[in-house]
């Protein structure tokens, strides 16, 4: 909001009440409006005798009306001016300010913000296929109300081990898996890798434990989903786990 101020110095409102005083001797002291635009004079620079006018400073908000010199938002009006039969002057003026409008609201629905896929907005699941032989099927589906990002491979616990499997780099997709509600995510867990199972410490496993990563790669995000696995699934040290990807036959082409 702009605030329009006129400031003077005292030698030219003496000479501007001299002015004024010279007219009302002309016109025989009847009212003649000063021309529109005339520089306000302050009450601090007014000599004694010469009329006073509400601080010129005063800042009325935007979109109400104002008093003085004043206008608030909106174009001032013209000031007037007129003399009294002594010769003095009194002033009135007023201003106006255009009521602020409110902005249009929006009435297209604005597009949720992504989220980070976690267990708490997805259901997890993990199932045996029949081919390719030693793998398992992560699948993680988009339960929630918003769209939600599942970020690199998940982050996975067999049993009460400590160690957690690797990720198969070149299954990395080209660009973060999105989850609309309803769809899903894939994961494949490769059981066993080059070794013979007795070199890689072989054994079965009862239950898997799995988390999302973080956006930052920083670890991991959200409470573990826990499932019970498949009776018999066998894994060794080699395990190594995918990428998520956006089909179920990317995850299991590895």
């Amino acid at each position: 909001m702009r605030t329009f101020r006129t400031r003077t110095t005292a030698a030219a409102a003496t000479a501007f009440l001299a002015a004024l005083s010279l007219t009302a001797c002309q016109n025989g002291g009847s009212d003649a409006g000063a021309a529109s635009g005339t520089p306000a004079v302050t009450a601090s620079t007014v000599p004694v005798g010469a009329a006073t006018q509400a601080d010129a400073k005063a800042t009325p908000e935007a979109g109400t009306a104002g008093t003085g010199d004043t206008t608030g938002s909106g174009t001032p009006r013209p000031r007037h001016t007129s003399l009294n039969d002594d010769g003095t002057g009194t002033g009135t003026g007023t201003g106006t300010g255009d009521k602020a409008k409110p902005a249009a609201k929006d009435k297209a629905a604005a597009p949720a913000s992504f989220v980070t896929c976690t267990s708490a907005n997805t259901r997890v699941t993990v199932t045996r296929p029949s081919r390719p032989i030693n793998h398992l099927l992560i699948t993680a589906q988009n339960t929630g109300s918003r769209t939600c990002l599942a970020y690199a491979a998940p982050l996975l616990r067999f049993d009460d081990e400590q160690a957690a499997p690797g990720f198969v780099e070149g299954s990395r997709p080209q660009a973060v898996v999105t989850l609309a509600p309803g769809e899903a995510a894939y994961a494949s867990v490769i059981l066993s890798g080059e070794r013979a199972p007795e070199e890689a410490n072989g054994r079965v496993t009862k239950r898997l434990s799995v988390l999302f990563a973080a956006r930052d790669a920083s670890g991991s995000v959200g409470a573990p989903a826990t499932v019970k696995l498949p009776a018999g699934t066998y894994k060794t040290d080699d395990v190594a786990v995918t990428y998520w990807q956006s089909s179920l036959d990317d995850a299991l082409s590895f």
